[in-house]
């Protein structure tokens, strides 16, 4: 559909190493974007994808390893445009590491300050039940035995302190909020802020935006596979 160029980022080295290495080795050549969502994002770079007939289930290939999270989300963010590793979810990868090959170009849309301002009250939220989950783990036993004697007063007074205490330790841990950087990108460009500090996001598009538009508005299956195959070329192009 045209070309995209994307700069990798210094900042990120694991992820840029292993990009121009697969790059070079021809790795994504024929591969697919398999996943199209409108409005979010194109995701590519399942070895799976290539030559897939219609209907093959894709978004689980990789290279056989995974890449150590290198998550910076104040300066490197999922703006619109930006190159983000994807991966599997926390419940089975608590570490966040990347795929070994699949990545996304973010789309997005513009955000008002008003709902990121409500975002930051849900990441508060979250980061707090976070902080929470992971005391509530640490008193396992604890929590196992009041439960088995059916102490509800107990239960609840633990309850409390562990609450007090994730509080506590949230505060000191700072409030989450966007910089200022991040709400110009959101409220102007665009992208999706939800993201940030989960994924590592390792370059942007510095041409082509208009070929990431295109195909993230082409139509698709119910699986998010566009229904006429968008395969890629990468090449690395040196400075």
């Amino acid at each position: 559909m045209g070309d995209i160029l994307v700069r990798l980022y210094d900042e990120t080295p694991l992820h840029r190493d292993n990009f121009l290495k697969l790059a070079g080795e021809g790795f994504f050549d024929g591969t697919l974007f398999h996943r199209v969502i409108k409005d979010f994002m194109i995701q590519g770079g399942d070895p799976d994808s290539k030559g897939a007939p219609a209907g093959k289930s894709l978004g689980t290939g990789g290279p056989g390893y995974t890449i150590p999270a290198e998550i910076n989300a104040k300066e490197l963010f999922h703006k619109r445009g930006a190159l983000s590793a994807a991966r599997l979810g926390d419940e089975v990868n608590p570490t966040k590491e990347s795929s070994g090959s699949q990545f996304y170009i973010v789309w997005g849309k513009t955000y008002k300050s008003a709902e990121l301002k409500q975002m930051e009250r849900q990441m508060e939220m979250q980061q707090e039940q976070s902080i929470f989950g992971a005391l509530a783990a640490e008193h396992r036993e604890e929590i196992m035995t009041l439960r088995r004697n059916r102490d509800r007063a107990g239960l609840m007074e633990l309850q409390e302190k562990l609450g007090k205490e994730a509080m506590q330790k949230s505060k000191e841990m700072g409030r989450p909020c966007f910089t200022p950087e991040q709400v110009e990108a959101y409220t102007t460009l665009g992208g999706t802020p939800f993201l940030d500090g989960g994924y590592t996001v390792f370059g942007e598009v510095e041409e082509g935006l208009d070929i990431v538009e295109q195909i993230q508005a082409t139509d698709t299956h119910r699986d998010d596979r566009p229904k006429t195959d968008i395969t890629m070329q990468v090449e690395v192009v040196e400075d």
